[in-house]
């Protein structure tokens, strides 16, 4: 991960002076680097980290990074990792073009691999996450989503990144198509599990270690799992102020809110989601041998469940 920090610096160096103070202020914002890690722990699995591999990896931060960019703006956020969004402190029009260009550099790096099934996968990836952006935004205040809807956009707009972050690294040590779809398939859980968490912290968390203010989504309209169990389990009563909070993005219901979550067990039944897909995930290694890395696999995997920030 010291060699990605290398390359990340290498490769944002621009001669417009705004795109390297914001590039530096978003990458440097203190993110889990989870992504990267992922190719560098899949590459390991699939027979060992290259320089290419950490150009991936590299790859892989910044088209997370262009999406964050993006989505703060989207969701008129001021608030991310417990730091002041770059939309905040240097405006909409900024972040957003910002944004385009590590999009753009990202496609300027993965030419230089010279690899075509690099290329197809990481222009896969990003076409599906556009896809499960506009997919959320369509179903901002919807209370009549299903949870097949927001399972496929967590599918599209989280896990895919996750599932081409790990196939990436079987691909680039050229493992068996078997390989590959093996550990395309456990980033695929991964990162599903992993959001579905992130779904309950947004309700539950400590505010300062998940950084960012509690009931975002509610405020935003964003009907998470949590919400759409507590509408279908809790009483009428109880599930129509539900309802009401999410279309009025009503934060100031948020104690009202939880206390129903709480009392159907909305965030117990998420979680227990979120382990099927973390067992789904430690499965897909199966057919490899043991060793350090498959281990670190596996117990990040565990970890996606019981993580608290």
């Amino acid at each position: 991960m010291q060699q990605v920090d290398v390359v990340i610096r290498q490769s944002l160096s621009s001669q417009v002076p705004l795109i390297n103070q914001i590039s530096e202020y978003i990458i440097h914002s203190g993110g889990k680097r989870l992504r990267p890690a992922l190719v560098l722990m899949s590459g390991d699995l699939a027979g060992g980290v290259t320089p290419a591999h950490h150009q991936l990896a590299v790859i892989i931060e910044f088209i997370h990074t262009a999406t964050l960019l993006h989505d703060d703006v989207v969701d008129a956020s001021d608030l991310r990792r417990g730091k002041t969004t770059a939309n905040h402190v240097y405006g909409n029009p900024a972040s957003v073009l910002v944004g385009d260009f590590l999009y753009s550099r990202s496609f300027q790096m993965m030419v230089k691999l010279q690899n075509m099934r690099v290329m197809e996968i990481l222009a896969d990836a990003t076409n599906i996450i556009s896809e499960g952006e506009v997919l959320q935004l369509l179903n901002v205040r919807n209370i009549g989503v299903s949870e097949q809807d927001y399972l496929q956009v967590i599918h599209f707009k989280t896990a895919k990144l996750f599932e081409a972050a790990t196939r990436l690294g079987a691909v680039q040590c050229q493992s068996s198509m078997e390989r590959e779809e093996a550990l395309a398939i456990y980033g695929m859980h991964l990162g599903t599990a992993f959001q579905l968490i992130d779904d309950v912290l947004d309700l539950t968390g400590d505010s300062e270690k998940i950084g960012k203010t509690l009931g975002n989504d509610l405020a935003e309209g964003k009907v998470t799992l949590p919400m759409l169990y507590a509408i279908k389990q809790a009483p009428t009563a109880q599930a129509e102020l539900v309802k009401h909070a999410l279309l009025e993005g009503q934060v100031t219901h948020l104690e009202q809110v939880l206390e129903i979550l709480h009392a159907v067990k909305a965030f117990d039944y998420v979680r227990s989601v979120a382990q099927k897909e973390a067992q789904l995930a430690c499965e897909a290694l199966d057919i490899f041998e043991t060793s350090a890395a498959k281990q670190a696999m596996l117990d990040l995997a565990r970890f996606s469940v019981s993580r608290q920030q």
